[in-house]
This record gives structure tokens, sequence and C-alpha cells, in this order.
């Protein structure tokens, strides 16, 4: 049977965020109220939310509201523009630990784990890294080849090509493969993946592959330690929004 994620529909403030997100100067409110058939104290409240999620608003009497800076994932809005299902977790210790739990309990394949921040992410061999609350996006593509080892697609890189072409199709920027899992730009590092596969002892099939990809947007301040080896996308205002490019991935 099909198992189709059930999400509740699009709340209020990520109507919101859409309406200001695609508009050039500010939306009066009351005009907000009426397109989306709410009360101004609810437009208020959403506003609120919106600025809590690290989103700048600013708000002129008479005049409205204006997005200044910062996005806000929208699962739908990425289902919508891409082939997968998307699983969002805003409590997200690692999308690679969501994608097993998902597939555990028979989650279907093209599944999307996907998180604004991460508590406990991890690189290959098992190494921390670095994922800050805002400007970054975590994500797991959880497949199932079912495909001897000897036969599968080399994930890791086509993950890395997927990434190159998104980037370089929605910006211009030509960012460089670090071989085989790293990607890079100005010489440090702005997205790292890793690939883990199970394999079924009884048919010797690779039965289930999660492809995981941490990727820095627009994050300005990195800790010392690394703050020579990584860098961010975007240092200024993006000109895409985080949604455009995962999907475009």
């Amino acid at each position: 049977a099909a198992f189709k994620l059930e999400r509740p529909p699009m709340k209020t403030y990520e109507k919101i965020f859409d309406i200001l997100s695609q508009a050039d100067d500010y939306v009066n409110g009351e005009k907000i109220a009426q397109e989306l058939g709410i009360s101004r104290t609810s437009i208020w409240k959403a506003i609120q939310k919106l600025e809590k999620e690290g989103i700048q608003i600013e708000s002129v009497k008479n005049r409205g509201y204006r997005l200044t800076a910062g996005d806000l994932l929208i699962p739908d809005w990425i289902e919508a523009h891409s082939p997968v299902q998307v699983s969002f977790n805003p409590d997200c210790q690692s999308t690679q630990m969501d994608a097993k739990a998902g597939m555990e309990v028979g989650r279907p394949a093209d599944t999307l784990y996907l998180a604004a921040a991460q508590s406990a992410g991890r690189g290959r061999f098992g190494r921390a890294f670095f994922c800050p609350s805002q400007g970054g996006f975590y994500m797991s593509l959880h497949l199932k080849p079912n495909l001897p080892f000897d036969q599968l697609p080399s994930y890791t890189i086509l993950t890395a090509g997927a990434i190159y072409k998104a980037v370089k199709n929605l910006t211009l920027i030509e960012v460089d493969i670090k071989w085989v899992n790293d990607i890079y730009y100005r010489n440090k590092k702005i997205s790292g993946i890793l690939t883990e596969a199970t394999t079924s002892i009884e048919t010797g099939l690779v039965t289930d592959v999660i492809i995981g990809a941490g990727f820095n947007f627009f994050i300005k301040d990195f800790p010392a330690e690394i703050k020579e080896k990584a860098d961010s996308l975007f240092e200024e205002k993006p000109a895409i929004s985080r949604n455009e490019l995962i999907a475009e991935i």
C-alpha cells in the first residue's frame, strides 16, 4: 500500500512568508487579511512567529510589512517543485537518524528528511560538524535500489554533481567538488555528503541507501577553529531561497 506522508495544510506564518517573499515592496496588512481570510491579530501573531524563526520583517504604519532578511523552509513548496515527499523535523538530532527511523517504520523511498538545524550532526567516520541554528540546511534522501553492490550508481558523486549543477543553474556561481564528498567555494568547504547503505544478508542486494548532505547557505559567523576551512554560499542577502536550492538539487 502506498504510504503518503500526511501533513497539515500550510500554516498561517508559512503563507504570510510566501506572500512577503514574492513581493517587491511593502504588503498591506489588510490585503494579507483579505487574501488569507484571517484577522489582523492572526497576522501579527504570525509575524512574531516568523521573527522568532530568524526572519527579519520591517513594519511601517499605513504601508504594511516587508521582508528584509531570512528565509523559511517550506516542505509543501519543496514537494510541489521536486519529485520527493518531504518529512520536516523542527527538532532534529540528525537527518540520517530520521531517515533510518522512517525506513524502519516503512515510509516510502524517495522521501527527503529535512531540517533547518541538527543537534547531533555527523560527518564521515563519525566526525562532528558545525550545525548553526540558522542559515544552513540538512537533508537525507532515502532510496531503495535493490541492486548488487557492484551495480550501484555512484551516489556520492551524483549528489555532488547535483549540488554543483543546482547552484550553477540558480546563481551562476561555480563551486568545486573536492573528491569525493565535499563541495568547496573560494577554497573553503560549504557542503558535505555522507552516503550509507543497508545490505540484505539473504539476497546480497543493497536494499536501502541514505544520502545525507549538509549545506552552509547563508552563515555569517563560524567558530574560530573552523573559520579558515568553512564558508557559506552567500555572505550578503541571498538571491535565492533555500527551498529553491533544495528542490533544484
